[in-house]
């Protein structure tokens, strides 16, 4: 058969996780009262960053690696299918199967099918973003089939019947007493006498999860890259966790992005070195895994790969938020974000949270699915001098407020303050009503309903005595 790119269709409602059962303001008005939560993010994201910026510090070629990382994602969306195809090709000749997902229903579907094939009726998981925004764990679930999370802080959230809230560390909004209480309560076998100890917590996951990989025969993995060139797929993690179900387990489902591909082996020296500094502040992966088809008496023996779109071709045709797509996942943006500090992931109701899950996502389902995201920002640009590819997510962010539906009373307001301004005589009689606003509200800084709704969570800023045209004027 052909294979083709989807059209640019969003992704549809009712399975995976990408849109929030509320607005982000109403779900962060709830975090921001957490104050163990906001304990917790405040002391991950200050380790990260400190971390992150000492070994950033020791390349004196950062910039020029960031500028190359973006070189090669802007190349890889320009010629996006031929690389798909290529990369297609590549993995057949070696042995591997390749289905084309548009969206995560038709993901979820053929991952299920697959399963079901081989008799299997649990399955091992690498932690995989993907296989999150598509709720492949419910649709395995209620296909019958059990899936195990063996990344650690993966396994927290699933044994805690909760969602991640950070790309890198899923659990961050966890400390280590809540965790041992999860363990207590929904870990087989744990021992009662379990402490908080760190290195007890992970000899207690050790021991559940040692006999899951001996006896599991199909496992499931994203992809952090799939290089065209030789039909490779690697996946970058810190436990050894991951390198277990890619190796021991004699299926192997590999659910990938359709942006996940990069043109050849050679451009991994650029990513390898990016993203290990950016997200987890190490100048190596502890475990890269790379896999090419299947090898005989080698590792897994049956190979399927599941190239996912899932609303990436609408991002796609956005000429201006295309750029979302040069993402690796290295959760740089959310550690440095004030907005994410204060309100962790949950807030977003999205796996993708943080500065870029406010463009991604709105651009995946739809802005209308998605209006208040692109607005949960203070547009400080932290997050553009920490992507480690120069994603431009300030100006997507404005890019995609222009998009957002907006309430009747705001375009009337708006309408009006257009009006004014491109009328001189008037735009000067307005300049000095807007000096009444001295004596509106509690000391000038408020104002009274109906707009007390913009100053509610904002200082109004004092109109000064005297305007630049009457300045003007008086020289």
């Amino acid at each position: 058969m052909t294979t083709f790119l989807g059209m640019p269709a969003t992704a549809p409602r009712g399975v995976g996780h990408l849109r929030g059962d509320e607005p982000f303001p109403r779900a962060a008005h709830t975090a921001l009262a957490d104050g163990q939560l906001r304990r917790n993010l405040r002391h991950a994201t200050t380790t990260i960053r400190a971390k992150s910026g000492r070994v950033i510090a020791e390349l004196p070629d950062w910039q020029e690696l960031r500028s190359a990382g973006s070189a090669i994602k802007a190349d890889v969306l320009s010629r996006l299918p031929e690389l798909l195809e290529r990369l297609e090709a590549r993995v057949t000749e070696r042995g591997g199967v390749v289905h084309w997902a548009a969206d995560a229903n038709e993901a979820n579907a053929i991952v299920t099918e697959l399963v079901r094939r081989t008799g299997a009726e649990r399955v091992i998981k690498v932690k995989s973003m993907a296989t999150q925004e598509i709720a492949l764990n419910e649709a395995l679930e209620a296909a019958g089939i059990q899936p195990v999370e063996t990344d650690l802080a993966e396994l927290i959230v699933q044994l805690g019947q909760d969602r991640p809230s950070h790309i890198l560390v899923p659990a961050i909004h966890r400390n280590r007493s809540e965790i041992r209480d999860i363990f207590l309560r929904a870990m087989p076998g744990v021992d009662p006498g379990l402490t908080d100890d760190p290195p007890a917590l992970a000899a207690a996951a050790r021991r559940y999860l040692r006999e899951t990989f001996l006896s599991t025969r199909v496992a499931i993995s994203g992809a952090n890259f799939g290089i065209a060139e030789t039909g490779t797929l690697a996946v970058v993690e810190s436990e050894g966790n991951g390198r277990m179900c890619l190796t021991l387990p004699e299926t192997l489902i590999t659910v990938m992005g359709i942006e996940k591909v990069v043109p050849a082996w050679t451009d991994l020296e650029v990513f390898l070195q990016l993203l290990p500094r950016a997200s987890t502040g190490e100048r190596m992966n502890p475990y890269t895994t790379m896999w090419t088809g299947v090898t005989p008496g080698d590792g897994p023996q049956n190979f399927h790969l599941v190239l996912l779109d899932n609303g990436r071709s609408a991002v796609l045709a956005d000429r201006v938020g295309r750029q979302a797509l040069h993402c690796i996942r290295c959760s740089a943006c959310l550690n440095v974000c004030p907005v994410y500090e204060r309100t962790g992931g949950h807030a977003y109701g999205s796996v993708y949270p943080g500065p870029i899950g406010a463009v991604l996502s709105p651009q995946l389902t739809g802005v209308e699915d998605n209006a208040s995201l692109p607005f949960a920002s203070s547009l400080c640009g932290a997050c553009f001098d920490a992507c480690p590819v120069k994603i431009d997510i300030p100006s997507i962010l404005v890019h995609l407020r222009n998009q957002a539906p907006h309430p009747p009373a705001e375009k009337a307001v708006m309408r009006a303050a257009a009006y004014a301004m491109s009328r001189p005589r008037l735009y000067a009689r307005a300049q000095r009503a807007a000096k009444l606003a001295r004596i509106a509200g509690r000391r000038g800084r408020a104002l009274p309903p109906p707009l007390s709704g913009w100053t509610a969570a904002r200082d109004l800023p004092e109109v000064p005595r005297q305007t630049f045209r009457d300045w003007w004027a008086a020289r």
